[in-house]
């Protein structure tokens, strides 16, 4: 039977790996969390003062980088050359750079590559920004995420204050609205919308409620696999 892939896109902060994670977890898929990859790898380029407009830096440090996981519970471990980086990648500091980084096409190229190599595996569930458009355009089930920017603000900085982070929520709203100019901007796999995608707009949902969204609308196409 042919492997399954459910691709979830959508804005920064709108839930796409908690769903993920969830759906992953109901189905029985492997979770991959894509955008866990850029963050590592801008974690990498800050450590080693990578400049972002020398091509050769770039290419080097790509060759030196290898991202895996280590599923727990469902929960990723994104390893970053061995090391667990599952805490430093969420941080606001890395949040305010990760947009720069996944722009470059080099970075995109490597990482597609290595997404599309993961998705060999049986029945996963990834989640990005370009996994529908770009990584699986084929793939069976395609999701698209968004919600109010103010709830999304609002989420992502209870999260922050939660990891001990001093952070103002203007600085979060900010720092979100101009992720997603970058993100759907940019000329390498921009954020959009694919046309067979199903919206998932979870402004007014519980983490319930959007599992049990996405289940249903799952369902008919694992009926025919």
């Amino acid at each position: 039977m042919e492997n399954i892939v459910i691709a979830i896109d959508g804005y920064s902060s709108c839930g796409k790996s908690t769903l993920a994670k969830a759906l992953a977890k109901k189905l029985n898929f492997i979770y991959i969390d894509s955008g866990a990859m850029y963050r590592a790898v801008t974690v990498y380029f800050l450590r080693h003062q990578v400049a972002l407009t020398n091509d050769t830096e770039v290419r080097n440090a790509l060759e030196h980088i290898d991202i895996s996981f280590d599923a727990k519970d469902y929960n990723s471990h994104v390893l970053l050359n061995g090391e667990d980086v599952s805490e430093e990648i969420r941080q606001m500091h890395i949040s305010e750079q990760v947009s720069p980084v996944s722009a470059l096409k080099q970075v995109r190229t490597a990482m597609v590559k290595q997404q599309q190599k993961l998705g060999q595996l049986k029945n996963i569930v990834m989640d990005g920004r370009d996994i529908g458009t770009t990584v699986f355009p084929h793939a069976q089930i395609k999701l698209f995420m968004t919600a109010d920017p103010k709830i999304r603000a609002e989420r992502r900085y209870k999260e922050l204050l939660g990891k001990g982070e001093k952070v103002s929520l203007e600085e979060v709203f900010d720092n979100l609205a101009h992720r997603d100019y970058l993100d759907t901007t940019r000329e390498e796999s921009p954020l959009t919308r694919a046309e067979d995608a199903i919206i998932l707009d979870n402004t007014n949902l519980t983490e319930a409620e959007q599992l049990n969204f996405a289940v249903e609308k799952v369902t008919p196409f694992l009926k025919m696999a």
